[in-house]
């Protein structure tokens, strides 16, 4: 299994270490992590990790929810992204939900990190919430067939995942599809093509059941692995291959 979207520099261990965190989540079958840039300021967190430990990729990028009123320095995310243990951008993308933070930066800077994306080549890592069409419109102006991404702990309806794979994105479930009250989520979750679904834990959010309510770790993949391929009626060795070849696919930079 790759967890395709972790925060480790974020995780909440209690009086544990992120080593052993890691080593128990390679013991549950996790074979690779991608750990999620939020803003600049915290950039080099998520990228000393990565330099940490083999398998680990990084990404930079500006959270929609950590926006100030000025746009992020493009400039910066250049010198970030060409590190060599970064693989993608993001996250970037747009959250309504909360209405405290300007839509008007978070839709220029989804805009700019798409185009930054196009520029250098990378994937993009897209958070969106309360905002479908206004994250589908953007994505269809800005993006291009050449550096697509994903949308990331996908909990919105099939039609805008059907748009998003039209356009040649993927699609990633979270922990989320294991809830009592996730029935829609999990028919989306059977309905992506193969060739375009990957799995994540969000962590140290969104802890999967049976562990809902702690604080979640990468070792608990495996939970929602087992319950996406219960939806698609597969085995769960066979969704684990294919999802870690669908992120090989997609970030073709990471050290697999």
């Amino acid at each position: 299994m790759i967890d395709s979207h972790c925060h480790l520099d974020r995780l909440e261990l209690g009086e544990g270490s992120l080593d052993d965190s890691l080593y128990q989540a390679r013991a549950a079958g996790v074979r690779h992590f991608l750990c999620i840039g939020v803003n600049l300021d915290t950039a080099m967190d998520p990228i000393a990790v990565a330099e940490q430990h083999p398998d680990v990729s990084a990404s930079v990028g500006v959270h929609p929810l950590y926006h100030t009123d000025q746009l992020p320095d493009p400039n910066k995310i250049r010198e970030l992204a060409a590190h060599p243990k970064v693989v993608a951008l993001g996250e970037t993308g747009l959250d309504y939900f909360k209405q405290d933070n300007d839509p008007t930066i978070q839709k220029a800077a989804f805009e700019m990190h798409l185009d930054l994306a196009k520029e250098l080549s990378l994937p993009t890592i897209v958070h969106t919430r309360g905002a479908v069409e206004d994250t589908l419109a953007i994505m269809r102006e800005r993006a291009c067939a050449d550096a697509v991404g994903v949308l990331h702990c996908f909990t919105e309806a099939w039609h805008m995942a059907e748009a998003a794979l039209d356009m040649g994105w993927y699609i990633s479930i979270s922990g989320i599809v294991t809830f009592r009250n996730a029935q829609a989520l999990r028919d989306v979750a059977a309905r992506v093509p193969t060739d375009r679904l990957l799995i994540e834990t969000d962590s140290p959010w969104l802890a999967p059941v049976p562990h809902r309510g702690q604080s979640n770790e990468p070792k608990y993949l495996p939970a929602v692995l087992d319950c996406v391929a219960q939806q698609r009626g597969v085995l769960p060795g066979e969704l684990a291959q294919q999802t870690s070849s669908n992120f090989a696919r997609l970030f073709p930079q990471a050290q697999l």
